[in-house]
């Protein structure tokens, strides 16, 4: 008899519909699957036909003809034994089929008839109760995950006996429920880290604010234990908190990716992604055969951090740039093209010299004017010019790391940063997709921030005195805007303009040599 159940395939951040066709059309044993299966799906059949005989089923004795539809998209991973294995017990006459209609089903399979974690359920789930399925039969793992979806009732599942005797009607499933408001709302502050166990660096916290405040990329400039590594993890605790289109946004990303820990549900943090310097430009961006996220999507309404940056490669490097002004990145393959969001922060850290002691107040540097100049042109000029903050980060003297005065929290920034970010989403509420500073356009740069008379003798002074290049120009508009917003000021005022400018290092002519 002819069998009809529904999987799901995931391409990108959502899923597809899949129809499995199990049909027993008679003829000498063998299974054949169709429908443009990867390896993984063919050998399906191997695992499906242990797990069936070994939790007292027959396995078939005749040909298994498994159609997956659509025929011209490409099924791939183990998801699909669950859906397989069932289809094929109804086919045969040991299971009814009645109620498959109602239900979208994946998991795959052990040989013992465990029930073992998928990829991708949260986009599964919001595919499920878009396409009116009454419920979703995933591995326990991912039923929590899967659960965030309202309106749809999800199933967690250990074994494969458990299934069976749901469609038998000799047993039931408990829904999972999850509170996804409760449990979201709880975690959003849980951090282990905080600004304060920073000691000193003030100035580097104010940039650090400051970038936080209008989501601008920031560079951070010191020698070897300053602090850069350490100030940089603690930005996420600044950050405005997730809201909850943006947590299910994330999460849909790290479910693909199987980033997500075992029973977890929404990602309530923004992410901070910190990717060797070994990674590869694929790796970074994304990409494979079915192409899957990568650190820049991972990072997504998050921050990403490079440590080192100039020992990554440049090709690693140059990949970044049309992402980070999209804010999205294609990945295209000959058969598939496929769109990842990708709006990040991206925070970077770098020794100004080979030997990592440039400008250093106590050691002395050891390198050639001509290998500084070689050291900081490792990083690309288009790069550096989408990065509106330039830090410098100087030793903390021990005066301070052994003061027991403490310094302000993450919380009493983020309240800060919280405030500019409101007035930041007024001004912007006519402009679709742009949500802080940092996003602004040449048009709307000239509308928004129109400085002074004074303003413009300060800034056209500083660009003369200091050999500030021209691509400093829209960069320091844009940060001073930041910081007037988060000195509650309608107008940007020549101290504005004048912090902003201290933070263009890297673009004053023969810097490092």
């Amino acid at each position: 008899m002819l069998v009809k159940l529904f999987g799901s395939a995931v391409y990108g951040v959502d899923a597809i519909t899949i129809t499995i066709e199990v049909d027993t059309p008679g003829g000498l044993f063998g299974y054949f699957i169709v429908g443009l299966p990867d390896g993984a799906v063919k050998e399906s059949t191997d695992r499906v036909t242990s797990a069936i005989q070994n939790n007292g089923y027959d396995r078939p004795r005749g040909r298994i003809v498994i159609n997956m539809a659509p025929a011209d998209i490409k099924k791939a991973g183990s998801a699909y034994d669950l859906p397989i294995a069932l289809g094929i017990l109804a086919a045969t006459g040991q299971i009814p089929a009645d109620d498959f209609a109602q239900y979208v089903i994946m998991g795959e399979l052990s040989l013992d008839g465990t029930i073992l974690p998928i990829k991708g359920a949260l986009p599964i789930a919001i595919k499920a109760r878009a396409e009116k399925f009454k419920g979703l039969i995933v591995p326990k793992v991912n039923a929590r995950e899967a659960a965030m979806v309202n309106s749809l009732e999800v199933y967690g599942v250990e074994n494969i006996s458990e299934v069976i005797s749901f469609f038998n009607k000799t047993n039931t499933l408990t829904p999972v429920i999850v509170n996804t408001r409760e449990e979201f709302f709880d975690a959003q502050s849980a951090y282990d880290i905080d600004f304060s166990d920073v000691k000193g660096q003030e100035n580097v916290k104010r940039a650090l604010e400051i970038a936080a405040s209008g989501g601008h990329n920031a560079i951070l400039i010191g020698p070897p234990g300053a602090g850069k590594t350490m100030l940089a993890k603690r930005l996420p605790t600044i950050l405005p908190p997730l809201s909850l289109h943006e947590a299910l946004e994330t999460t849909k990303i790290h479910s693909v990716a199987g980033k997500l820990a075992s029973n977890s549900s929404l990602v309530a943090q923004r992410p901070f992604r910190s990717p060797h310097h070994t990674i590869s430009d694929v790796a970074l961006v994304g990409g494979g055969g079915i192409p899957q996220p990568g650190e820049i999507s991972l990072a997504h309404n998050g921050v990403l951090f490079l440590d080192e940056l100039p020992e990554f490669k440049r090709t690693v490097l140059e990949v970044m740039r049309q992402p980070m002004e999209e804010r999205r990145v294609c990945i295209s393959r000959a058969k598939v093209s496929i769109d990842f969001p990708a709006s990040f922060m991206l925070i970077a850290s770098m020794n100004p010299c080979p030997c990592g002691y440039f400008n250093h107040p106590e050691k002395e540097c050891t390198c050639a004017p001509v290998m500084v100049q070689r050291y900081l042109n490792k990083v690309s000029g288009p790069l550096l010019d989408r990065i509106d903050l330039h830090v410098e980060v100087t030793p903390v003297a021990f005066t301070e790391l052994s003061s027991s005065k403490t310094s302000e929290t993450s919380s009493d920034v983020r309240a800060r940063v919280i405030k500019a970010r409101e007035r930041q989403e007024k001004r912007f509420a006519a402009h679709e997709g742009i949500y802080c500073n940092a996003q602004m356009g040449s048009k709307l740069l000239k509308e928004i921030c129109v400085i002074s008379p004074i303003g413009q003798t300060l800034l056209k002074t500083a660009m003369d005195k200091l050999n500030l290049s021209a691509r400093a120009y829209d960069r320091i508009l844009k940060v001073s805007r930041t910081i007037a917003d988060l000195a509650d000021s309608d107008e940007i005022k020549p101290e504005h303009l004048a912090e902003a400018i201290q933070y263009r290092s890297l673009d004053r002519e023969g810097w490092g040599g």
